[in-house]
């Protein structure tokens, strides 16, 4: 005999239905005061004038894609989304599989990890210092600096130059005497050196023999600074020589022998009879002072380094967990195939951590999209336009003395328009892999 069943009742059911609403209402709520208002109001904020009070319709949008700022800044976004993520994805990559072959893996994952428990803030001002153009302030070009003068050593004499009546400076820089005859001595008097920077090797300057026993040209190169008194253009006692500054010899122009000061300042150009001595300017030069990290050029890319600098330890960590997942069996059983690991992890490692990789590709982009805190604190005020991205920008045009929350409404509702699809695919990646 078949047991009657009994009918749903409705009423239990409503019951349900209601106690769940009355849970998620607080949370509709925020959504909906913190989320959705805000959005629907951006979009009808961007379809009036800066004063809120003048319908322009599509007029903020135009206004956007025909201002030279905001194209740049759209460009450097595109930048970001193009270069960032990829670093950072391909970083933790390389970090989680390597902290799994070193001994001292998990401490290496917390310093990788270390900079995620610092602000944004802060780290723009450590980085805002690290790029610092002064090699005394800046880490990065005292690296460089150091790396250059070991290669390539500084000028020896920065701003020297030849005393007011004495040799004449040509336009590229250099130092040149008057055309000299056989046997001639010349003197280059220089000044604009501090007499305390001069090498430790620097000898009293002495006056040159007035013709050279061999017929050559010959002279001496000195600071001719007395302190006290002294006779201009002429040696005087106490005066040192300048060691270490390459003289030529030119002939029409053409340099026909080059030769090095000694320690007193001496040179000499042997059985050369005639010619012009030549001080090239690279003796006076500036001493180099590393890389304009902060300039127009370099300062997207020196931003972009923080930002990998900050974000690569959780991609190290998100993926570590997917990689510790992964189903041993199969890469101890490539190893006794005689498989290298680089094949494995080429062909066997990135192919199953591929939806790890996706998620994370994905979120970074997301991530940068709305990038604005690390921009804003690391790029200087001159060159901020040059390294604006659409949330710096946003801000300035609303806020940051632009003050025409129309305009930075319709980037607002740009921005968000170009971070759905990525939202989307991050959802939809989601749930696939919870199914």
């Amino acid at each position: 005999m078949r047991t009657p069943t009994r009918p749903r009742s409705s009423g239990a059911a409503l019951r349900r239905r209601g106690l769940a609403l009355v849970f998620l209402l607080p949370a509709l709520a925020l959504l909906g005061a913190l989320v959705l208002y805000p959005i629907g109001w951006s979009v009808v904020r961007s379809l009036f004038d800066a004063s809120g009070s003048g319908f322009v319709g599509l007029g903020n949008y135009r206004a956007a894609f025909a201002d030279d700022a905001t194209l740049t800044a759209l460009r450097n976004s595109a930048i970001w989304v193009a270069v960032a993520p990829a670093l950072v994805t391909g970083l933790g990559l390389v970090f989680a599989v390597l902290t799994e072959k070193v001994r001292w893996g998990t401490a290496f994952k917390l310093l990788v990890f270390m900079p995620m428990a610092i602000s944004f803030l802060a780290a723009g001002i450590t980085f805002r210092l690290v790029y610092e153009q002064d090699p005394q302030r800046g880490v990065l070009n005292a690296a460089a600096v150091a790396v250059h003068d070991t290669f390539d050593p500084d000028p020896s004499y920065p701003g020297a130059r030849p005393r007011p009546g004495g040799p004449a400076t040509a336009p590229d820089g250099s130092v040149r005497t008057a055309a000299t005859g056989p046997g001639t001595a010349v003197t280059v008097p220089l000044v604009g050196i501090k007499p305390a920077t001069l090498p430790a090797a620097a000898r009293p300057a002495a006056a040159p023999a007035a013709s050279a026993a061999d017929g050559g040209v010959h002279g001496t190169v000195y600071l001719d600074v007395t302190p006290g008194g002294g006779t201009p253009g002429a040696i005087d006692p106490g005066e040192r020589g300048l060691p270490g500054i390459t003289v030529r010899l030119l002939d029409d122009g053409r340099a026909v022998a080059t030769t090095t000061t000694a320690a007193d300042g001496s040179f000499r150009f042997p059985g050369r009879t005639s010619g012009t001595v030549d001080l090239p300017a690279a003796n006076f030069a500036a001493p180099y002072r590393g890389i304009a990290w902060l300039g127009p050029g370099l300062v997207t890319p020196a931003v972009i380094g923080a930002y990998v600098w900050i974000w690569a330890g959780f991609a190290m960590v998100v993926i570590a967990g997917g990689l510790a997942n992964l189903p041993r069996e199969t890469l101890e059983a490539a190893r006794m195939d005689g498989a290298g690991e680089w094949q494995i992890f080429r062909r066997i490692t990135v192919p199953q951590l591929a939806p790890v990789l996706g998620v994370v590709l994905v979120t970074m982009v997301i991530n940068v999209m709305k990038i604005f805190d690390l921009v804003f604190v690391i790029a200087p005020g001159p060159v901020q336009q040059d390294a604006g991205v659409l949330a710096l920008r946003l801000w300035l045009v609303s806020f940051g003395g632009g003050n025409d929350q129309g305009l930075g409404s319709a980037l607002g509702v740009l921005l968000l328009l170009l971070v759905v699809p990525a939202m989307v695919l991050n959802i939809r990646r989601f749930r696939r892999s919870t199914r």
